[in-house]
């Protein structure tokens, strides 16, 4: 097939294709003045040392061309037709979606490249590949293969453990390759599948990025490679197990859809861009008022009292809370971590006159009922065990490790899966539940069915379960748990409305947690609590300041009993809410812009009004100050000629009460009029280009700053 040139355009990217082989010629800025003649400028020539002919980056990346990288299919048929080569056999396209069919002859295997955009500039990729001939084909390998330019030399990738989820790493991109790998069978806390790649000391401003995101919940691999003639490129893919993706003749296999931006000014707009992607295009909420939480857990943990767990919503409809949540430990069998996973019956004991009773009385009071399940694992102190111990994912004649005590129910089991609907469609047909916080809380050693290898078949299956309970009761909204962060991604986020970022509700922890996680999803759908002062995973004690502000920026909720907190506690929650209600209609509609700061230690955050009517900037001080004085609040994308009132949100009493001995003598006087009530305003360009001076502040304590427009 003779090569086409196809471009695939958006606002502000471009993404320009030759069809034979397929390759990307171009991912970056909108090309105003594009004629597809241009593109010879983009021969390389061959140079000494090299085959006789280019070898081009294809989207399949095939060894068997001569391309010397690593290779996007690696497969074979009972040892033949390892070294594909595809070529083009058919073009279509529809607007913003083109599908380039290619075909092996010899090795008789098809491969379709899909590629759509949003109007954003958000792409998607994703390949299928089909088994055309006689016998099996094994699959080991299939990645989404992306060039980048030669000035891409830095990546920005996240890791983490539980409790400390979405840290943010950076490496040089010279020669060789980064890698990353997770065979934890979910997306994992470890190691997130995304990176960004970019020109070198790119930042939030600043800078041309490309943000990549393998949107699976299993294992997986990422890369980025530098080739020797300096070419550039990125890898991601699901990592498949020994034997797990095995093709009949006609059978096909997809990858997960990958998600990329690019952006020319740096990690914000690439922030934007994948947010207003997740809001148009992923997320379903039944309402877009994102009702403030109170989950139960930390308050009671298994020791359910009907009558006690009622007062508490007493107390929680009190505070201004929205939704509030029953955890763990409502069914039979569940009084700690050994024993009940799988038994989903109410525990009669706990609950004598059953759930309703409950569920009436939080009703009563305006507030939406919500229920904790963790129905893909399974307890082997449990009925269910005992009477099907082969509903395992497990491998026969090995004793595999626990984890908190539990085990994976197989999902591929027909009958394993059919229980849990059963069990599903009793809890969620026979009371009036709004919200179910879905928990993960191990991981996967030895997943077997019936022998293989099965980590895809019991993701997908997983998703199945979800999506088949979406549609049979569209009302009810999921958050995904996974001890916190683990199960995190865009193709899950189809199936739920929120995530559960972290089980460390200890703020100085989720001032960082929640950064890493801002820049490829939007505020709404981080799930941001306020924990007790003393937080129970760390132990250490934060101001409710502290607290409140950090959880400001997200999907409020409250982790307590407030039943046994005092009054002043109670207060302080009841306080933050409200200023979360408040603010919430922009927190989630806005463009999340992260500031860049001279202090390691000073994390800025604010979300600007589409707008630009408003905004808000929380300036956080993680521990000691670097330097005497902050720097300058610089404030982008306000209109530059309009005029903003400035507004003190939130301080610390001891600077709105005047009182010294800490970091200051005294502060701007700016600062210190409005703290007295007077008015000022700035204009937007001021305040892009000159900012205001930021007062120095006490380690672990924030200061929340307002900008309206006038």
């Amino acid at each position: 097939m003779t090569a086409k040139i196809i471009r695939l355009q958006s606002k502000d990217t471009d993404l320009i294709v030759r069809t034979e082989p397929a390759e990307i010629l171009y991912w970056g800025a909108h090309l105003a003045n594009f004629d597809e003649s241009d593109v010879f400028t983009l021969e390389r020539g061959v140079s000494n040392g090299s085959l006789d002919v280019d070898i081009p980056i294809t989207l399949a990346a095939e060894n068997g061309r001569g391309f010397f990288g690593v290779s996007g299919i690696e497969g074979h048929r009972d040892g033949l037709d390892w070294a594909p080569v595809f070529n083009t056999v058919k073009i279509s396209q529809e607007n913003s979606c083109l599908i380039i069919d290619a075909e092996d002859a010899v090795a008789k295997l098809g491969l379709r490249s899909e590629i759509e955009t949003d109007e954003n500039g958000v792409f998607k990729f994703r390949h299928t590949l089909t088994n055309l001939g006689a016998g099996n084909y094994t699959l080991n390998r299939l990645a989404v293969t992306l060039p980048l330019p030669d000035y891409a030399e830095e990546v920005l990738s996240f890791y983490g453990r539980w409790c400390r989820e979405f840290q943010e790493n950076r490496t040089k991109l010279r020669h060789g390759a980064f890698v990353q790998e997770n065979r934890h069978g979910r997306t994992s806390h470890e190691y997130w599948p995304g990176m960004v790649v970019g020109s070198e000391g790119f930042n939030q401003e600043h800078g041309r990025v490309w943000g990549l995101h393998l949107a699976w919940s299993g294992n997986h691999r990422i890369r980025a490679d530098v080739l020797i003639d300096g070419r550039r490129h990125a890898q991601l893919e699901n990592l498949y197990l020994p034997g797990e993706i095995v093709l009949a003749q006609g059978e096909s296999h997809s990858t997960p859809w990958v998600y990329g931006t690019y952006s020319d000014r740096g990690l914000n707009k690439m922030s934007n861009q994948f947010h207003d992607h997740v809001r148009r295009h992923i997320v379903r909420f039944r309402s877009a008022k994102r009702p403030v939480h109170l989950n139960i857990w930390e308050g009671v943990t298994f020791d359910h009292k009907p009558d006690h767990i009622i007062a508490m919503a007493e107390k929680a409809a009190q505070m201004g809370v929205e939704r509030y949540i029953i955890d763990d430990g409502w069914f039979i069998g569940r009084n700690d971590d050994w024993g009940g996973l799988g038994d989903w019956y109410l525990d009669g004991k706990k609950y004598p006159q059953g759930l309703t009773p409950v569920i009436d009385a939080v009703k009563k009071l305006g507030m939406e009922f919500g229920i904790w399940v963790e129905l893909e694992m399974i307890n082997k102190n449990s009925n269910l065990y005992r009477a099907h111990p082969d509903w395992l994912l497990a491998l026969d004649g090995y004793d595999q490790p626990e984890e908190r005590h539990q085990f994976v129910l197989d999902l591929v089991n027909p009958e394993a899966f059919d229980y849990l609907l059963e069990r599903m469609d009793w809890l969620l047909g026979n009371h009036d539940i709004d919200y179910i916080k879905w928990d993960h809380n191990r991981r996967l050693v030895q997943p077997g069915h019936l022998g293989r290898a099965a980590v895809v078949a019991q993701t997908e299956a997983a998703y199945r379960l979800f999506a088949i309970l979406q549609e049979r009761y569209p009302d009810v909204e999921i958050e995904s748990c996974s001890s916190g962060g683990g199960r995190i991604d865009y193709e899950i986020l189809k199936h739920c409305q929120r995530f559960w970022v972290s089980d460390n509700n200890d703020a100085l922890m989720r001032q960082k947690i929640q950064r890493g996680m801002s820049y490829f999803f939007p505020p709404e759908v981080m799930g941001c609590h306020i924990g007790g002062r003393h937080c129970h995973t760390t132990h250490r004690n934060f101001s409710f300041l502290f607290r409140g502000l950090t959880a400001l920026f997200g999907h409020m909720g409250v982790e307590l009993d407030p039943v046994k907190e005092g009054d002043e506690e109670c207060a302080g929650f009841a306080k933050y809410i409200a200023l979360h209600k408040e603010l919430r209609p922009l927190l989630h509609s806005g463009d999340v812009t992260r500031l860049d700061s001279i202090d390691e230690n000073t994390l800025i955050n604010g979300v600007v009004a589409k707008d630009k009517s408003q905004a808000v900037f929380l300036v956080s001080q993680l521990d000691q100050p670097e330097y005497k004085y902050l720097g300058r609040l610089r404030i982008p994308n306000l209109q530059p000629e309009a005029r903003y009132r400035v507004k003190v949100l939130a301080v610390a009493d001891y600077i709105r009460e005047g009182r010294g001995g800490h970091l200051m003598k005294t502060y701007p006087q700016w600062f210190t009029g409005i703290l007295e009530g007077k008015e000022y305003t700035v204009s937007g360009e001021w305040l892009a280009d000159t900012g205001l001076s930021i007062p120095s502040i006490d380690p672990q304590s924030a200061v929340l700053f307002g900008f309206e427009r006038v």
